[in-house]
């Protein structure tokens, strides 16, 4: 099964910045995938805050192919 969403560019220290929405085909920036998940539009992730700045994280499961990468 595909990713829902899958990372498309890293900055230099490795934290994602862009995505992309298998299902819609939709490429969002972190800050606009932060809010889409907020506004409960994808129940399959949620955000922690990592170094003060809010970051879109798979929620936890035992299954491999959902995670971003």
């Amino acid at each position: 099964m595909a990713k829902s969403v899958v990372v498309t560019i890293e900055d230099d220290s490795g934290r994602n910045q862009k995505f992309h929405d298998n299902r819609s085909g939709k490429d969002m920036s972190r800050a606009e995938f932060v809010r889409q998940i907020d506004a409960g539009n994808f129940d399959d992730y949620h955000v922690r805050k990592i170094n003060n700045v809010r970051t879109p994280v798979s929620n936890p499961d035992r299954k491999e192919g959902n995670n971003l990468d």
